[in-house]
């Protein structure tokens, strides 16, 4: 009789084996193979992360917030957990919560995306002043980002300001849904 050998996979090799499957779509796959890697490092907080875009992707928010949290409570520096936190609550309607998050990034890595995911959830909230400050900062910071020139001129349509001048820049660079229909 010969013994038989198993050798069991590390963490890592888990963690690899999980952003296959997330590539190929394989989202509940990939949720098994972080949990594995968490089940063998509970402080990776990548792995917590990673699960939580794989929940995200099944449109579990609920459990990807919970795995953003942790992610975030093991790295308090991790700006990708709080914006994909920020969308998820985004998802759940919780509009302050996602501001709270997006505040976080911008806090951590004041970039033009940030300005703009902050912004929409102004707008969910019916701030369109805010969100227009949020977008013009984005715009600032991007100035060639055609969804900022749109749902700045979506705010303004809605405060009945002018508007065409916005959607005709989100035109010239590539989106010309709302000028074409408005402003034409």
């Amino acid at each position: 009789m010969f013994p038989v050998l198993c050798f069991g996979q590390t963490a890592e090799e888990y963690e690899k084996s999980g952003r296959k499957k997330y590539y190929l779509k394989d989202y509940a796959g990939a949720i098994a193979d972080y949990t594995k890697a968490i089940e063998l490092d509970p402080n990776d907080a990548k792995a917590y992360y990673n699960r939580g875009n794989s929940k995200k992707n099944l449109k579990d928010y609920k459990g990807a917030i919970t795995d953003y949290t942790k992610a975030i409570e093991l790295k308090p520096d991790y700006v990708d957990a709080y914006n994909n936190r920020g969308f998820s609550k985004d998802n759940l309607k919780d509009y302050y919560g996602a501001i709270t998050d997006f505040d976080m990034v911008i806090k951590l890595n004041p970039d033009y995306a940030a300005y703009v995911n902050r912004g929409l959830s102004k707008y969910y909230l019916k701030d369109y002043k805010g969100a227009i400050t949020d977008y013009s900062k984005a715009i600032e910071l991007k100035p060639d980002y055609a969804d900022a020139y749109y749902n700045r001129g979506t705010s303004k349509w809605y405060l009945k300001q002018d508007y065409c001048s916005d959607y005709k820049k989100a035109c010239e660079l590539g989106d010309c849904n709302n000028y074409n229909k408005f402003c034409r």
